[in-house]
């Protein structure tokens, strides 16, 4: 989008012109990907890596499903640098899927709240919300406790969900004495 300047002296022009893009980068960028695209972002995502990152982001994707049959496969935080993340959601992220060149992260939105009796989660420990499980190349997965993990991820996202419903007001008892 351009925009002419006609009149001399119209710089505040050109430059509101230029926030109302950058605004409007910042909208797309946040926006998520429909869920169609997403899956299908998620699977280029797998077959380019081409390698056990590749391999092992497929099977977390598969517990993940496995473990919340709901789960909604979202593609979220694209940037020129960055060609996005997968993200796994339902009733709010349960976790991400990113891949580095020595590691798998799947980082869980509201780790630090969770019970992790197996110590599963041993990155971003240090955080009051997020915590992170890095599997690198040889790694095995303990699909029972991640299972786990997701599932109470899951639960926490859906009671905090419930506890930020507003409940419909009731009618008061002056209300009804004025009706009739």
């Amino acid at each position: 989008m351009r925009t002419r300047v006609r009149e001399p002296g119209s710089a505040l022009q050109v430059t509101l012109s230029a926030a109302n893009q950058a605004r409007e980068l910042e909208l797309y960028m946040k926006r998520p990907v429909p869920v169609e695209s997403a899956s299908a972002s998620i699977d280029e995502r797998i077959r380019k890596l081409g390698d056990w990152r590749g391999k092992t982001l497929a099977k977390v994707r598969a517990i993940i499903h496995d473990a919340d049959s709901e789960i909604v496969e979202e593609w979220k935080w694209v940037k020129p640098t960055n060609p996005g993340t997968p993200v796994w959601s339902h009733g709010g992220i349960v976790c991400t899927g990113e891949t580095y060149k020595n590691v798998v992260k799947m980082t869980f939105a509201k780790g630090a709240e969770l019970k992790d009796p197996s110590g599963l989660f041993h990155s971003s420990l240090d955080g009051n919300v997020r915590r992170a499980i890095d599997i690198h190349e040889g790694d095995t997965v303990d699909e029972v406790a991640l299972t786990d993990l997701i599932r109470a991820a899951v639960a926490l996202n859906l009671k905090d969900k419930s506890k930020s419903t507003p409940k419909p007001h009731r009618a008061s008892s002056k209300r009804r004495s004025l009706r009739g």
